[in-house]
């Protein structure tokens, strides 16, 4: 593996409805249906996630960094999540909680915490 990872020339042409995507000058498959285009100015090279159908074969040679886009969108995830929750439980664990003040919106905040901490737990994150 080489010390700093390769970097490709990267096109894209892009109108509503339809994207010619180019690497290297090697055109992208009909496979792709969509794409994500990062960049941290700063920090490193652009980033671009390529979302794709499940094709019946890919081929590919080099080095690459790797990311698979979730398709489900982000709200039904938090949805799904939710409904796993119990209200009894989470406010119990909200009222045992060693950092619980005394304030305003010291349960909601203690109860948000819970939730994130299980959404940690349950995602594997």
């Amino acid at each position: 593996m080489p010390d700093q990872p390769i970097a490709y020339g990267v096109r894209i042409d892009a109108q509503p409805g339809s994207a010619g995507i180019r690497l290297d000058d090697v055109e992208i498959g009909p496979d792709v249906v969509g794409y994500t285009l990062q960049h941290d100015i700063h920090a490193a090279l652009p980033q671009l996630v390529l979302h794709t159908r499940q094709p019946t074969g890919v081929a590919f040679q080099g080095l690459a960094h790797v990311m698979v886009a979730d398709p489900t969108p982000p709200a039904e995830t938090i949805r799904a999540f939710l409904r796993t929750v119990n209200p009894a439980e989470l406010e119990q664990a909200a009222l045992d909680s060693d950092d619980l003040e005394d304030e305003r919106y010291a349960l909601t905040r203690a109860m948000l915490a819970q939730l994130m901490t299980w959404a940690e737990e349950r995602g594997g994150a």
